[in-house]
């Protein structure tokens, strides 16, 4: 049991990361002025995406093992809230800071600590639940960072994947992966 928690562990913190990079990847893309757009008035910008997500990795991943994962100093609706003032800058803050605290409690976490129970908002959930459940949500928004980022670039989007068209090439050279230029 121990090794498969351990496999466990292990591929989540790729899986973090795999998606950590993606959001970097697809950001990298956008103009100063495209972190704050809003497709229409229920949506969210790259900029709220980023500073829920970083005020959920806060909540969710702080004393993870010992207190619950909805902190009570967590104002969540004011994560879907920024200011005229809110730069770029501060949105890879919140976004770097966010991805620290995740990544630092995955790497401290041990294979016998997969099944222990932690709650969320009072409910109980193992560590594998809970860990499943934020991957999930990550996933979720990560996606709608790639495609405000996609929609936003259009013409000039470099792709994070494999290229519409290029299946067939890929299978024998597979391309090195993308890298933002500076």
């Amino acid at each position: 049991m121990n090794d498969l928690a351990k496999q466990y562990l292990e591929e989540i913190g790729r899986q973090f990361r795999g998606h950590k990079r993606m959001g970097e990847n697809a950001m990298a893309q956008l103009r100063d002025e495209d972190f704050f757009v809003t497709l229409d008035p229920e949506s969210n910008s790259v900029a709220i995406l980023v500073k829920h997500l970083a005020g959920n990795m806060r909540s969710r991943f702080t004393d993870f093992l010992t207190s619950d994962g909805e902190k009570p100093d967590r104002f969540r609706d004011r994560e879907f809230e920024i200011t005229p003032s809110t730069t770029r800058a501060d949105v890879m803050k919140w976004w770097e800071d966010g991805w620290a605290i995740v990544l630092n409690t995955i790497e401290s976490l041990q294979p016998e600590d997969v099944m222990r129970t932690v709650t969320i908002r009072g409910e109980p959930h193992t560590v594998l639940q809970a860990i499943n459940r934020q991957i999930a949500h990550y996933a979720q928004h990560t996606g709608q960072i790639v495609f405000l980022a996609k929609h936003l670039r259009s013409g000039e989007w470099k792709t994070l994947s494999i290229p519409r068209g290029k299946s067939e090439e890929y299978k024998t050279a597979p391309p090195k992966p993308y890298k933002p230029q500076a």
